[in-house]
């Protein structure tokens, strides 16, 4: 059995970009992508579900369950359509990261996406006074696209590695005619504890790429209403954080 996605809607979309933000360090990605999918109203258009999730569900009010799965969203833009991919988990295999990131791809590619945007949390262990930007890039010509936006490319911060989907979909995007760009705010790294500072830093940077209004100004109200949410699902990311872990190599970042 593979990852698979239920379609809800099949829009017309014109020269979308797809923007993806999964739990992780700080989770400044799933704040990120929750943001804009709250504040802009997107609609959505896919559900993936997949065997690489962990094997529960989710308990939501009135008893009903559910099983774990990342949601597609969408909405018109100026000149751009954006299509936003948001969920519950990673994957908590290595196997598992590659499947679930060709499904997405391939789905994407379908949509006719050309640039792909992925967020997450970077790392060192140190509590950051003004959260930087740290962006990577899947080529030279993507870096040069994108370095206007006040984003850090410098070589002043130890980035060796990028785990989990952040890094994964950005790096494969190229085999599918896209190109990957991932968007990292410095944060203290407390896994899976929510840091609004570092997503808000990753959103002005990302509004400027998109060429949107976005009011942030009710980012802390938001981000107490997905904290609920996501105590339900605290337990998945401590186990796959475990899972991400074991390696003995120093991993200062996970998706």
């Amino acid at each position: 059995m593979n990852s698979y996605i239920k379609i809800i809607e099949k829009p017309k979309l014109r020269k979308p970009v797809m923007v993806v933000g999964l739990p992780g360090v700080g989770n400044v990605g799933r704040v990120a992508a929750g943001y804009m999918v709250a504040e802009l109203r997107m609609k959505k258009m896919a559900e993936l579900y997949s065997p690489h999730f962990l094997h529960l569900v989710v308990v939501e009010e009135g008893d009903t369950i559910r099983l774990l799965r990342c949601d597609f969203y969408y909405i018109k833009g100026k000149k751009s359509d954006i299509v936003v991919l948001t969920g519950d988990t990673q994957s908590v295999t290595t196997e598992g990261h590659y499947e679930f990131c060709e499904s997405v791809l391939e789905y994407a590619k379908k949509l006719g996406v050309k640039d792909i945007i992925t967020i997450g949390g970077f790392s060192d262990g140190k509590a950051p006074q003004e959260p930087r930007v740290i962006g990577a890039a899947d080529s030279k010509a993507t870096k040069k696209k994108y370095e206007k936006h006040k984003i850090d490319f410098g070589k002043d911060h130890p980035i060796g590695t990028i785990v989990g989907a952040s890094g994964m979909l950005a790096g494969m995007a190229e085999r599918y005619g896209m190109s990957g760009l991932v968007l990292m705010g410095e944060t203290m790294g407390m896994p899976f504890v929510m840091d609004p500072k570092a997503a808000d830093r990753t959103l002005h940077s990302l509004i400027r790429i998109l060429g949107i209004s976005l009011d942030l100004g009710k980012l802390e109200n938001t981000v107490k209403e997905l904290e609920d949410r996501l105590k339900k699902t605290e337990e998945i990311h401590k186990n796959l954080l475990k899972d991400v872990t074991k390696s003995k190599d120093d991993v200062r970042y996970i998706g």
